[in-house]
């Protein structure tokens, strides 16, 4: 169906509405945080097999600690297992992860995890996942203001800060997805969504399938990017 599209190279996504969707069954919040964490590995496939270079995802914001203490301990544990298990499943593949976001706010664990996943993986040139944990967007850009200075930098441009950023080595992302129905940012790649498209849908992130993408991908070759021109 895509084979005459043109395929985003950057696909961002804010996936929204696990806790909805268990709720909607009346299930635990845990539940919907699981089932999403299965959507992400199923669209990370539809990604590389569509061709895309880059996907960013937003699973854990700076604001999401002030979730309750059980809730915050069980994604962080989720957190540390599926990356294990993302990894595992994408051994053979060429398939590069790395964390966008503060490493120094997380539990042990989970930094020893990325920290290692990312070494293993930092030379593989097919699809880079990068996974926001801790992120902010105006933290992002306070942290890359603090390094710049602590550098000494004093020519402040715009490709000075973007070296500065989480995600120096990737391009802005050419479309960003919200599911859930929410329509706003929320903090995510405030700096690199200058020029972005904005998709957003009604689904819930455990329901985010592969035709579901393909929509949004349609819906972004309609779109006409003049970047100010």
């Amino acid at each position: 169906m895509l084979m005459d599209r043109i395929i985003p190279t950057h696909i961002a996504m804010i996936m929204d509405g696990n806790r909805r969707w268990a709720r909607k069954r009346l299930l635990p919040t845990n539940v919907g945080h699981s089932q999403g964490a299965k959507a992400l590995e199923k669209i990370a496939i539809a990604c590389q097999e569509r061709g895309v270079k880059y996907l960013t995802v937003y699973a854990f914001s700076t604001e999401n600690w002030k979730r309750s203490e059980e809730e915050v301990n069980y994604l962080m544990k989720l957190l540390a297992e599926n990356i294990s298990d993302f990894d595992k499943r994408f051994e053979n593949d060429d398939v590069r992860i790395r964390l966008v976001g503060d490493i120094n706010g997380l539990p042990k664990d989970l930094q020893e995890g990325i920290l290692k996943i990312e070494e293993r993986t930092k030379n593989k040139t097919g699809l880079t996942v990068n996974v926001a944990i801790n992120y902010g967007g105006r933290a992002e850009i306070v942290h890359a203001i603090q390094k710049m200075k602590d550098d000494g930098i004093v020519d402040i441009t715009e490709e000075a800060v973007n070296r500065y950023m989480y995600t120096y080595d990737s391009p802005d992302p050419d479309l960003i997805i919200r599911t859930a129905g929410e329509q706003r940012l929320s903090g995510f790649l405030i700096w690199q969504s200058a020029y972005s498209e904005f998709y957003f849908t009604d689904v819930l992130w455990p329901d985010f399938d592969e035709k579901e993408l393909d929509k949004a991908i349609d819906e972004f070759n309609n779109r006409k990017r003049n970047f100010g021109k």
